[in-house]
């Protein structure tokens, strides 16, 4: 079986994680217009919903298989560090990973690109 996952941190291309999907297919960049707000957590960043926010999210959205899916999973700790909801993207609905504990003191990204961060 098939996903879409936007990714939007160590995932990305140049970053830490990307290994993690290399048997998937890169389909494009993308952006989340409103309703999220991303946060250094230090070695890489949580996004969470945040519905009074006007920024984008900007990340890169993947087709993985089922065993690539499971080996973001792992890395995300889901369902108990970050939980998944789907995003409408250009390439059609994908998975994106959301922050579920507290992010008190965190620096907010105001840019919405970890990258450039």
């Amino acid at each position: 079986m098939m996903s879409l996952v936007f990714v939007y941190g160590t995932l990305r291309q140049g970053e830490s994680n990307h290994h993690l999907l290399a048997d998937a297919k890169f389909l494009g960049e993308a952006e989340l217009t409103v309703g999220y707000a991303l946060y250094d957590l230090g070695a890489y960043p949580g996004a969470v919903i945040d519905e009074l926010s006007v920024k984008a999210l900007y990340g890169e959205v993947y087709q993985v298989n089922a065993a690539t899916f499971e080996a973001l999973d792992r890395l995300e700790q889901y369902p108990t560090g970050y939980t998944r909801e789907l995003v409408v993207t250009p390439y059609g609905q994908a998975w994106v990973y959301l922050y579920l504990h507290s992010l008190e003191g965190m620096p907010l990204i105001t840019s919405g690109n970890w990258c450039q961060h």
